[in-house]
């Protein structure tokens, strides 16, 4: 056995690791559009779950689609593999901007990140506030307990440009109005998304192309955490807190093992140890480009980082006999 072997996640799992985000995918591109969110989730679900199945791994799921009285498949504790292999955490949001596929909008994605067992936070399914940046910055830049202006102009000075060069990734909701305001009112823009804020969060790492340099405010803990995987492995920066609603949620994080509930989460803290993360592309947008059918074959478009390494493979696959191999 190699040393890699020993530590826990094999080379080769990088590899299937794309194809079961592939198969969420494509499951979930047939639905693009006909506004049927819960339909285009379940069916990147259960494709997900099968080809999970299939994987050389003692898997079991810390970040999935809720407990186990609320989703069917791949709910938090679920086991999934083959029963062999290395024991491993999953994180997985099978189609992540559930609106935005129903709507045919860009950037709905299925994505799912893997690490040795204890290299995941388990996050309970709630709100958590977030900062994100890409890499090349001095650690602590940015800080999730400083003001949005104090955040931009740290970040504009550490670039070597102005406030007016710096555009804030932010979720377009109500809860976020006095936020992108004082974004504004320092000097920065901003651009909203309708959802998907892991995709928002991995812009920071390449602001060149997206034009994105920061993300802020809240959004779901588990995408926090996914996001934070992403980030193991290409570099950069993001800090969490959760934002518990009421007693059940502050319970339901007492009972994952998070007795603090004020505590800041750094990047290490989210993700750590080896970490596999993969995302494909249902919708097109600036990350990746959407599913494309031509008949019974697909061509899916998927990136997979693998933090051990610091390799970013980006994948374009042919996917023939996709109604045989996944039922859609």
């Amino acid at each position: 056995m190699t040393d890699e072997g020993k530590t826990g996640l094999d080379r080769t799992l990088v590899l299937e690791v794309t194809r079961v985000t592939e198969a969420a995918a494509i499951a979930a591109a047939r639905l693009r559009g006909r506004g049927a969110e819960k339909a285009a989730d379940k069916a990147a679900v259960d494709a997900m779950r099968r080809e999970l199945s299939n994987l050389p791994i003692r898997g079991t799921v810390v970040i999935g689609e809720g407990e186990m009285d609320e989703a069917p498949m791949l709910y938090i504790g679920e086991k999934v593999g083959s029963g062999e292999g290395p024991e491993v955490d999953i994180a997985v949001d099978p189609l992540e901007g559930t609106t935005i596929c129903a709507k045919a909008m860009p950037n709905a994605l299925a994505v799912l990140a893997m690490s040795e067992r204890g290299g995941l936070l388990h996050a309970p399914d709630m709100y958590m506030n977030k900062i994100a940046i890409g890499p090349g910055y001095a650690p602590g830049i940015v800080d999730l307990d400083a003001s949005a202006a104090d955040n931009i102009n740290a970040l504009a000075k550490a670039k070597g440009v102005p406030v007016s060069s710096i555009t804030a990734c932010i979720l377009d909701r109500p809860r976020h109005a006095e936020l992108i305001a004082a974004v504004r009112a320092a000097g920065a823009g901003v651009q909203l998304i309708p959802d998907g804020d892991i995709a928002g969060v991995i812009w920071t790492t390449d602001p060149e192309e997206t034009g994105i340099d920061i993300y802020l405010g809240s959004g779901g803990a588990p995408e926090g955490v996914l996001a934070a995987a992403a980030l193991r492995c290409i570099g950069g920066q993001i800090q969490g807190r959760l934002l518990p609603a009421n007693d059940e949620e502050r319970a339901r994080a007492a009972a994952m093992g998070i007795s603090d509930i004020n505590r800041k989460f750094m990047l290490e803290d989210m993700a750590s140890a080896d970490v596999i993360f993969s995302a494909a592309g249902v919708t097109g947008g600036s990350l990746l480009d959407g599913v494309r059918f031509r008949g019974d074959t697909a061509e899916v478009d998927s990136v997979t980082m693998r933090s051990k390494t610091g390799t970013v493979r980006r994948i374009k696959s042919v996917v023939r006999n996709v109604a045989s191999r996944y039922g859609v």
